[in-house]
């Protein structure tokens, strides 16, 4: 067993006794956390005052409760606020509200900030996607120009290396692939180049999928969160309307269209899934030239998780998932990284990448 696997994982889920300057308190999923370097690696930890994990001196520290701290080996840097935060828009606007920094080096942005399944009955239990519309953090539609005013900043500004566009599912066919396609090409119009993950639902008709690619997007993610269908049913019960057949085309020909490595989709962890048959359905995942991009459930305050007292999984249900699937993806010789752009090759959110995924 790998100790640092094993603390990273704690750190995932028990976060650290600190406040950080870079924060996601709402939106999409999958964390509510601050954004940190955990050994130079991007990395989003929840700010937790009974943490046993503190940070001093620039490493991660573990107490016990006699006071006593031991070193864990890990260092831990805080993300700088970037100075692109301090613009607005000709209208008001702050650059903050149309898109946020991750990690060290990557901007996001919810491209628009509500969904036609966050009804109750319909909403996917683990998401907040219009909890940062209703406090003011964000706003509803973000314009292809914004986010090119945005990306440009942020670029030349604070030194953004990749972009991640998400959307809240939208009521036309293309479930929000339309406006994810008009927006890459103003971003790639200002700053040529850069890269750029779009993420949505399979779309109705798979013709976006190549729309967005010729648009200039890098990656895609096509995000299922669970492949079990009781599970989807249980915790996404609009999302899961969708069947798993269309998933697998949207996979399929997005790997076609982007290659191997360049399409991923989130599974989380703590959902119910068994664990095996989890790191068994990632294999089936890579073998299809899909990245499965392993994250910890969190009970994010404002989800109806939260609400009803779910509690995130173990420290070490997470680190046996992680490391299945990180032998898997070794073994396949895929990495994040190697995704260019994206939750893959930012890694913040999971224990892939200290996992060797």
């Amino acid at each position: 067993m790998d100790v640092r696997i094993t603390t990273r994982a704690e750190l995932a889920l028990r976060g650290i006794r600190q406040d950080v300057e870079v924060e996601r308190p709402d939106g999409a999923g999958p964390s509510d956390d601050g954004h940190v370097l955990v050994d130079g690696a991007n990395a989003a930890l929840p700010r937790n005052p009974d943490s046993p994990y503190t940070v001093r001196d620039g490493k991660v520290w573990l107490g016990d409760e006699t006071g006593a701290l031991t070193d864990t080996g890990l260092s831990l840097i805080p993300v700088r606020r970037p100075r692109f935060y301090d613009l607005t828009t000709a209208d008001g606007t702050r650059y903050e509200q149309i898109a946020r920094l991750h990690g060290s080096d990557v901007l996001a942005t919810t491209v628009v900030q509500t969904c036609i399944r966050y009804a109750e009955a319909d909403r996917c239990r683990f998401c907040t996607i219009e909890e940062s519309l209703r406090s003011g953090a964000t706003v509803a539609a973000k314009t292809p120009a914004q986010l090119a005013e945005v990306a440009e900043a942020a670029v030349r500004l604070d030194g953004v290396q990749q972009m991640v566009m998400t959307t809240g599912t939208t009521t036309g066919p293309d479930r929000g692939a339309r406006n994810l396609v008009r927006s890459v090409r103003a971003v790639l119009e200002a700053v040529p180049g850069l890269p750029i993950q779009v993420q949505c639902e399979p779309p109705g008709n798979l013709a976006w999928i190549r729309e967005l690619h010729e648009a200039g997007a890098t990656a895609i993610g096509i995000h299922v969160e669970s492949l079990d269908d009781e599970v989807r049913r249980r915790w996404m019960p609009g999302k899961s309307t969708v069947p798993m057949a269309e998933y697998e085309a949207a996979w399929d020909e997005a790997v076609r269209v982007f290659g191997p490595n360049r399409v991923s989709t989130y599974l989380l962890v703590g959902l119910g899934e068994d664990p095996d048959e989890l790191v068994a359905g990632a294999g089936k995942l890579i073998d299809r030239g899909v990245y499965p991009f392993v994250v910890p459930f969190r009970p994010m305050r404002g989800t109806l998780a939260a609400r009803d007292g779910i509690e995130a999984p173990s420290a070490e249900l997470l680190r046996y998932v992680t490391e299945g699937v990180a032998a898997k993806l070794r073994a396949a010789g895929m990495s994040g990284a190697d995704q260019k752009a994206g939750c893959a090759a930012c890694g913040a959110c999971s224990v892939l990448k200290m996992a060797g995924g």
